[in-house]
């Protein structure tokens, strides 16, 4: 069987989701893939420094800035993570060198940013095949080639330098046509660079059930679950820890007398839960905790109010929600492209501080202006999973023998 190793780590969600994603996807279909999962800061931890001295990876102090709302000085953090990657570049290098010689592999996916100069040199250098190519799997024949190289961008756009896209990738999956033009300006070969309808979601985002609510349906669950049937909805979602502004979104449109009523997902965040259960609001307004059905109450909501990160906005737009997002100098770096992509494509309104969600908010739910956000929601079409699988595929069957290729050393 053929061996494909996807690379993530749990720096934010986004990409442990899409490495889950494509994997249980590829393992599921008529011809399967047998998928290992490599945690990346698993693999590392024998180099991480911040580690030795504290006890915390690198990916849990990335998650602190984002929980705790530390993120104006992110742009200076990256610098600095950057230059020391680089000073230990060839460690790295070496590390992942002997992973894949312990572990040899028909395909790499790589779905994390920062690394993916480290990842092509262990490959290139080091052939990590798995199969010997004549259909045996026995992974202890040497590969007569080494493996495709693939790195899928799970943010809108790259945030160069050094960060997505490098002149060391082999192929690269966009989800938007900026990346692609990325990925292209920086010299990378057409043939070599593939774009999707979006980025890659949950295979649950793409289950038609999860949309098939009828009118009445959607109407009896609101009622379920003790809200108005015919309110205006937002669901409002920052990541699985939430984030503290949730309680000055829903003080602000209280006060404002928005008529609405708001959907409020708080993920492991027990404080913020409690907190928020216990404000007193003039319109109904459900609180949950970490849930695993995020899908089935986007489908009950009319708009998404949220971070502009890039599986937030991209499961929205699967419902076909307009989207109120926020961008300043506290976003995140590789997410102000997103908010510009949302006022780009018309999908929603972009606010410089959530301090300003009760005027968006009222504008949002204007019949005209939401009747025109609908309308340009309503074509969006992300068939990014199923398009990654047959890209994969075509990757693969490149690097074979008697195959054509100009990408794949032999």
């Amino acid at each position: 069987m053929r061996k494909l190793t996807i690379v993530f780590h749990n720096a934010g969600g986004g990409h442990r989701n899409a490495a889950e994603a494509v994997g249980s996807t590829l393992t599921a279909q008529e011809h399967p893939w047998d998928v290992t999962l490599l945690d990346f800061q698993v693999l590392l931890d024998s180099l991480d420094l911040l580690r030795r001295l504290t006890g915390i990876r690198i990916q849990e102090t990335y998650n602190q800035i984002l929980r705790r709302g530390w993120t104006r000085f992110t742009p200076q953090l990256l610098r600095i993570l950057q230059a020391t990657i680089f000073v230990y570049h060839r460690p790295i290098v070496n590390l992942l060198a002997g992973y894949w010689a312990e572990h040899p592999t028909d395909l790499v996916v790589s779905v994390i940013p920062h690394f993916n100069r480290e990842l092509a040199e262990s490959i290139a250098g080091r052939g990590a095949g798995g199969s010997n190519r004549n259909g045996s799997g026995n992974s202890r024949v040497p590969a007569m080639c080494k493996p495709p190289f693939v790195t899928l961008i799970t943010d809108l756009a790259d945030y160069p330098p050094r960060f997505w896209i490098e002149r060391e990738s082999e192929y690269i999956i966009a989800g938007t046509e900026k990346a692609r033009q990325q990925a292209l300006a920086m010299g990378h070969p057409a043939d070599h660079v593939f774009l999707t309808s979006g980025m890659v979601l949950k295979p649950k985002f793409y289950d038609e059930k999860s949309f098939a609510l009828t009118g009445v349906e959607r109407v009896a669950e609101r009622e379920r679950l003790g809200l108005e049937r015919d309110c205006p909805t937002g669901i409002v979602l920052f990541g699985g820890h939430g984030s503290s502004v949730m309680v000055d979104i829903v003080k602000r449109l209280d006060q404002s007398g928005a008529d609405v009523q708001l959907v409020l997902i708080c993920g492991h965040n027990q404080k913020l839960e409690a907190d928020l259960r216990a404000l007193p609001t003039r319109k109904p307004k459900l609180v949950l905790g970490f849930t695993t059905n995020v899908e089935h109450y986007m489908a009950l909501a009319d708009f998404f109010i949220g971070k502009p990160g890039p599986g937030s906005i991209s499961e929205a737009m699967q419902f076909h929600l307009p989207v109120i997002v926020e961008c300043n100098s506290k976003t995140l770096p590789q997410e102000r492209y997103n908010a510009e992509w949302v006022k780009e494509k018309g999908f929603g309104i972009v606010v410089p501080s959530f301090r300003e969600i009760a005027p968006a908010v009222k504008r949002m739910i204007d019949p005209a202006t939401f009747a025109e956000f609908r309308r340009k929601t309503g074509v969006y079409s992300n068939r990014a999973l199923a398009e990654v699988s047959e890209i994969l595929e075509k990757c693969y069957a490149v690097a074979q023998p008697g195959a054509v290729a100009d990408s794949v050393t032999c």
